[in-house]
């Protein structure tokens, strides 16, 4: 759990660096940071969508993962959750923070590096893949929290919990995460972080938390395969 705790701690750090600085940080510096944030989002996740090698069930992970998300409505439970932490800092305002909480859950936990960073960790022990992430989520942490608020900081706890439950289930069933099912779910990963960067460029309106069921899409297909 090493380089999860430590993922975890380069969030808070990052967070609270953001805070201190977040006057200093004009609007127009934090529009351009984050479109640019966005663009990148996009660039990773077809990156991401890429390693597939049946692109078949990327898709119907997507569209049956997206459906079932909807109809348990994910996105609004966790905006909710978001919200009551949210009412709990009332200078942020209950909007922001879960805006923050969400976006910042949803970035950290959604992708290759955190798949395959957490798997690393529970089949070798080893945690460079993790540490490598610590540092890109941290510098990230500055920048959301200049204009999301302090919610971001709290996602860290998603983090733990997300990359942690990968981890112990790695160490249990090893054998099974075989590099086909890890192609396949970084590639569903890698759609969800498109829907991600269009949401930080404000060019559409994805519930990207609906989607997350998707990511059970390819351990079905390769279960059952």
């Amino acid at each position: 759990m090493t380089g999860n705790i430590a993922n975890m701690a380069a969030i808070i750090i990052g967070t609270a660096v953001g805070m201190l600085f977040k006057k200093l940080i004009k609007p127009s510096y934090s529009e351009t940071i984050m479109a640019g944030m966005g663009i990148v989002a996009l660039v990773m996740g077809i990156m991401n969508v890429m390693e597939t090698q049946n692109l078949l069930v990327s898709v119907v992970s997507i569209v049956f993962g997206s459906f079932v998300g909807e109809v348990a409505q994910i996105d609004k439970k966790i905006e909710s959750f978001g919200s009551y932490i949210g009412s709990k800092f009332q200078s942020e305002g209950e909007n922001s923070f879960a805006k923050g909480f969400v976006s910042a859950s949803l970035i950290y936990c959604i992708g290759a590096m955190a798949i395959l960073g957490s798997i690393e960790s529970g089949l070798k022990g080893t945690h460079s893949i993790l540490y490598t992430k610590s540092v890109m989520d941290g510098v990230t942490a500055i920048v959301f929290t200049s204009t999301l608020g302090i919610g971001v900081g709290f996602s860290a706890i998603s983090v733990f919990v997300y990359q942690g439950a990968i981890i112990l289930l790695a160490g249990q069933l090893g054998s099974f995460f075989t590099e086909p099912l890890i192609a396949e779910l970084t590639a569903v990963g890698g759609i969800m972080i498109v829907a991600i960067g269009l949401n930080i460029l404000e060019l559409k309106k994805i519930k990207v938390a609906n989607m997350l069921p998707a990511l059970l899409g390819p351990v079905i297909y390769f279960m059952v395969k």
